[in-house]
């Protein structure tokens, strides 16, 4: 007794926690919903009153758009300064600290003069204080962009210009020549930026920060990792302290890798140590920092210490001379004039500028989302374009190189306790120190300590190998992606490799379209929800009734597809049907004409008095004669059975079906082909005898159908329906009053 009250009462808690709804209303298609619904008036804009209206100015406006352009005049009012003055001095140091020794190490990449990665630490990272809108990001030189300007730096000023284009006999003319050639890859390295700057303004201001959504996080991953290729074997000649040519475009990677080892037997052996050295501890300090990451107050700056350590080493040594160890040399101490970008230069390089913005642009407004997410607030993608724009094309007057957004040192400004821009302003005054003060220190630094920098800092790139793995278990098509942009960038070069990857993802967007899932849905008992017949044993068909859905827009590229998808899965081909009818129609008119023959010599004398009965009676069987419905044969021709195989198929299907619903849930555009085949469906389906419906079609669909004249007196409103249990029981409602019709014409 116990145990029935106790099952009684889990019953009953049971079903007050499932929650219930009961709803009795019409069965609602889309003309007689809209009769019960009135639209809102609105009235029609010209295009003098659009035009007025956007010029109109008002006092909230011009302060809403000074806010937008100058984000800083928003926050720095506001500023606590008691709650975060601290952490962002801390967060500044320590970036600062960081971004020193990485703008040394990436003007290496540039192919520049270490000095000039100096400039481009601190112009744009100011700069980006005024105008940009995450809080968190570290603005500065990044490993693939400096790669990249310098593979279009060498492509333009080769190494073999000091051979043709100098007179190179003595030491003296030599450091000239090398000095030509760096000066003349600064001016290309200076105009890309520019000109990547102006490109992302313009992007900017013509409201175009939606081009990153198609640079799809597996196309940006793989391509950052080949990236991270081409960095390391670049910096090897550097950590092996080899004199190599530097290679760029399709193929750099392999000859850059075939001329090292080609040379090495020619290896320094004491830049080899140093480096070595200068690679473990920096990897050693990276995983102290990340295993006592809660109980340091702050990371331990090992790239600053490696610095001053391989500085002080190469200074006390004298490697440079002793062992011909290569190092940074002249760093000019103060400020350059700003000058004007090589415009000449700007038809060379204006596709690598774009590549470089749009890149540019992904990473940083990438790595301000996630920390956006995480600290709830918002950024404008379109101001972050502006910003890196501004900081790009005006901080090339000052002989800066194109910059974005570092991940390694926003992390390190996040996880210090920065909390608005102001740390990014005291990172760059760090480095403004460096150059004005104390630069010519940093002069007996060797060249292999800032490769072996660079190496390191790769460590994280070249973690995203396991990404395969993972696409692999979650989406083939994404592992796709990633091997292709990995690839091509790898072989063709990071500029082709790029325009490759994103071809080739958008190729896999119309590739999506044009072979989309293809389901017949069934009922739920007893619910109005509907699901996959093949996926759940509990779904049942509605006898009669099929009802298709496809995970696609219906347009141009994949009409055929559906067409063909509906008639395998519904197992009704109308076309098949009608000809299969055709055929037994005149197989059976033959065989009435030859059982007929014999009898004609018989009869010949009473022809004119019989013609008119024997025709009565061919007419008479005709008339009477079974013919197939929705594919069904009767028993009048079961003895035909030299029909085709696929005649057969579609003679014999598995139910009568007299009703068809398509599910338009998923589709979101519908073009003029999409139009004509969804109103070629209908009226194929109509001549044997089943009726189509569309059910859940969205507004803009509805809208875009009325556009194209999809609707006429034969295909009408009243075949859509609000949503698939509207169709359903309105096709049942229809059936079952034909079918009393023909029962009434019957008797």
């Amino acid at each position: 007794m116990r145990s029935t009250m106790e099952h009684d009462q889990e019953h009953e808690s049971c079903c007050e926690q499932t929650q219930r709804y009961c709803v009795e209303r019409p069965i609602y298609n889309q003309e007689l919903l809209q009769g019960h619904l009135h639209r809102r008036e609105r009235a029609p804009q010209t295009l003098g009153q659009r035009i007025a209206q956007s010029c109109r100015c008002s006092s909230k406006k011009l302060k809403s758009r000074l806010y937008s352009c100058l984000p800083i005049l928003q926050w720095l009012p506001r500023y606590p300064v008691k709650e975060y003055l601290l952490g962002d001095i801390i967060s500044g140091i320590s970036t600062g600290v960081m971004q020193l020794p990485q703008g040394l190490a990436y003007a290496l990449l540039a192919a520049v003069p270490p000095v000039f990665g100096l400039y481009s630490s601190f112009y744009p990272v100011f700069l980006y204080t005024f105008f940009g809108t995450s809080k968190h990001i570290s603005i500065g030189t990044f490993a693939v962009i400096s790669m990249m300007v310098g593979g279009v730096a060498v492509r333009e000023v080769p190494d073999e210009i000091i051979s043709t284009g100098y007179n190179c006999t003595n030491i003296t003319d030599s450091l000239d020549c090398y000095s030509a050639r760096d000066e003349k890859r600064v001016q290309v390295a200076v105009t890309l930026g520019f000109l990547s700057g102006i490109i992302q303004l313009c992007l900017g201001l013509l409201r175009f920060g939606f081009v990153a959504i198609y640079l799809t996080e597996p196309l940006v991953r793989g391509f950052t990792t080949a990236a991270a290729v081409h960095v390391f074997t670049s910096q090897l000649k550097y950590l092996l302290g080899i004199k190599t040519s530097r290679y760029s475009g399709p193929l750099s990677v392999v000859y850059s890798i075939a001329a090292v080892l080609s040379k090495i037997t020619t290896t320094n052996i004491a830049a080899l140590i140093v480096g070595l050295i200068c690679i473990v501890l920096l990897l050693i300090g990276k995983e102290i920092n990340l295993r006592f990451k809660k109980q340091l107050p702050v990371p331990i700056p090992m790239e600053i210490i490696v610095v001053i350590i391989g500085t002080g080493v190469s200074a006390g040594m004298n490697l440079s001379e002793s062992y011909k160890v290569d190092v940074v040399g002249n760093i000019p101490q103060g400020l350059r004039a700003p000058a004007v970008p090589e415009l000449h230069l700007i038809p060379a390089v204006f596709v690598d500028a774009i590549a470089i913005a749009i890149v540019g642009f992904s990473m940083a407004v990438s790595m301000a989302k996630i920390f956006a997410l995480k600290h709830g607030y918002d950024i404008d993608g379109n101001q972050e374009l502006i910003a890196l724009g501004i900081c790009n094309s005006v901080g090339s007057f000052f002989q800066s190189f194109s910059i974005t957004c570092s991940m390694s040192r926003s992390l390190v400004q996040e996880s210090t306790g920065g909390k608005t821009q102001i740390a990014g302003t005291l990172s760059s005054i760090m480095v403004l120190l460096v150059i004005v003060a104390i630069g010519y220190l940093f002069e007996p630094l060797p060249q292999t300590v800032l490769a072996a920098i660079v190496m390191v800092n790769l460590k994280g790139m070249f973690k995203q190998f396991g990404d395969v793995a993972h696409f692999w278990r979650t989406s083939k098509i994404e592992l796709a992606i990633w091997v292709v942009a990995f690839v091509a960038s790898l072989f063709l070069g990071l500029d082709y490799g790029l325009l490759s990857a994103v071809a080739f993802a958008m190729i896999t967007v119309i590739y999506r379209t044009q072979s989309p899932q293809y389901r017949i849905l069934g009922q739920i008992p007893d619910t109005d929800i509907y699901c996959d017949v093949e996926e759940y044993e509990e779904v049942k068909e509605y006898p009669g009734i099929k009802i298709f859905q496809a995970n696609a827009p219906l347009y141009f590229a994949n009409s055929e597809s559906y067409t063909s998808a509906l008639k395998k899965k519904t197992e009704v081909d109308p076309c098949a049907i009608l000809a299969a009818r055709r055929k037994a129609q005149k197989r059976h008119a033959r065989e009435i004409k030859k059982a007929n023959k014999p009898r004609k010599k018989a009869v010949l004398k009473l022809m004119n008095s019989s013609n008119k009965d024997m025709e009565a009676s061919v007419k008479h069987e005709i008339a009477n004669e079974e013919l197939p419905v929705n594919g069904k044969f009767a028993s009048a021709v079961s003895g035909l059975q030299d029909t085709s195989d696929d005649c057969e198929r579609f003679v014999e299907p598995k139910a009568n079906i007299h009703s068809l619903v398509l599910d338009f849930t998923p589709v979101n555009f519908v073009d003029s082909v999409g139009a004509k085949t969804l109103k070629s469906i209908i009226k194929e389906y109509k001549e044997v005898g089943v009726g189509v419906c569309i059910a859940c079609c969205s507004g803009p669909v509805l809208t875009e159908l009325t556009r194209l004249n999809f609707f006429d007196n034969t295909v009408t409103r009243e075949l859509l329906f609000h949503s698939i249990h509207d169709a359903v029981l309105a096709c049942q409602v229809k059936a079952r009053s034909i079918s009393q019709t023909d029962f009434e014409e019957q008797h």
